[in-house]
């Protein structure tokens, strides 16, 4: 009897090798933004409206002009078929029953066309950008053919974080799978070596001289929008609003790459205050409970991508897994919403919240 989100966790490192857990599950180094992804989400604290008729709470919600179920979608999690044989498949599938947007990794374990052929269904794109520009244009250009509808460029690893239990555990993708993207290419293989074999296929083939420059090029072989992301800074936000960028992802890649990143809560604000409403600002890390959805919302966000969740409920459940945990975040979210006295997206405000980082509320004289 599955209650809430985390507690697919526990069944997902009772049936998973040790290898394929730790790499899910970890994060860089001491692990500090790991631990302050979910916890400063706690720190957050609701002034909820009362005596608001909420018997009609709206949802739905629209992104880069598609409308969708909830703000609530799927963050691109590498390798899925590691966590439950049907992969990514099984994870587009529940994303597409339950009316929301999937994000494809490209170091998924199913195709972008293994994908698309699941059904109908909102799809993003995430990109990796290579050393082989070529490669770069070729699977650019297949994931528009197959119906994807963005680009989400992830700019926070131009190399791999260090990622202790993947170097203790010399990781490297089960004999089975392959990265399904890059078949055929050649691109040589993720290898078993002495540390993480991803880390060694990482520096071998990831462009470290990726910049604003690229995100033009970018725009250059593909008419889809480009959501940046991997921006914790205003500065940063700023760049990406004049390089073109359709929209910004708040992520610390679930704080697998720089350790002593603010949680991506923290960094929200920044954000959306310098993006000044030119693009919309989405958030990743730390996302288990329908409260945190409202939180993320009432600080500018417009809407949430989950990781880990996903994942870990893929491993337990498989398709249904995955349903529910999107089910459980839609009706913890609703449930915030009603307490919080919100009929629709558009009514949560930053009024309805308080953070440690605002000046204390004086209270008034009676």
């Amino acid at each position: 009897m599955i209650t809430n989100v985390t507690e697919y966790e526990a069944i997902a490192k009772e049936k998973l090798p040790k290898m394929v857990y730790d790499y899910y599950a970890s994060g860089a180094e001491d692990q500090w933004t790991l631990k302050e992804n979910r916890n400063a989400f706690s720190r957050i604290l609701f002034r909820p409206r009362i005596l608001v008729d909420v018997s009609k709470i709206d949802l739905t919600t629209t992104v880069l002009g598609f409308k969708i179920s909830m703000p609530i979608m799927i963050a691109p999690t590498a390798m899925q078929k590691m966590a439950h044989p049907e992969g990514e498949s099984a994870t587009a599938r529940a994303a597409s029953a339950a009316g929301t947007i999937m994000t494809l990794s490209s170091w998924s374990t199913s195709s972008v066309e293994e994908v698309a052929s699941t059904g109908p269904g909102i799809r993003f794109f995430q990109l990796y950008v290579l050393k082989d520009r070529n490669v770069v244009t070729q699977l650019v250009k297949r994931a528009e053919r197959a119906g994807f509808k963005a680009i989400a460029l992830t700019v926070d690893t131009p190399m791999l974080g260090r990622r202790e239990a993947d170097i203790k555990n010399r990781f490297t993708l089960p004999p089975n799978l392959v990265l399904k993207n890059f078949e055929g290419l050649d691109l040589g293989k993720l290898e078993r070596t002495d540390d993480s074999g991803l880390a060694s296929y990482v520096a071998r083939q990831t462009d470290r001289s990726l910049n604003w420059k690229d995100v033009k090029w970018l725009q250059t072989i593909t008419s889809l929008p480009i959501l940046v992301k991997g921006v914790l800074t205003a500065e940063d936000t700023k760049i990406a609003v004049q390089a073109g960028a359709a929209g910004i992802i708040v992520s610390n890649h679930g704080a697998r790459q720089l350790d002593y990143v603010p949680a991506t809560i923290t960094a929200l604000e920044e954000v959306v205050k310098a993006a000044q409403g030119r693009v919309p600002v989405f958030l990743d890390g730390g996302i288990r409970r329908g409260t945190d959805v409202f939180k993320a919302l009432a600080l500018g966000a417009s809407g949430v991508f989950i990781g880990r969740p996903v994942v870990f409920s893929l491993a337990a459940d498989g398709e249904a897994g995955v349903r529910k945990v999107l089910e459980i975040l839609h009706d913890e979210f609703e449930l915030t919403m009603a307490l919080t006295g919100c009929r629709s997206v558009n009514e949560i405000s930053r009024d309805h919240v308080v953070t440690e980082w605002d000046r204390p509320r004086i209270a008034p004289r009676l």
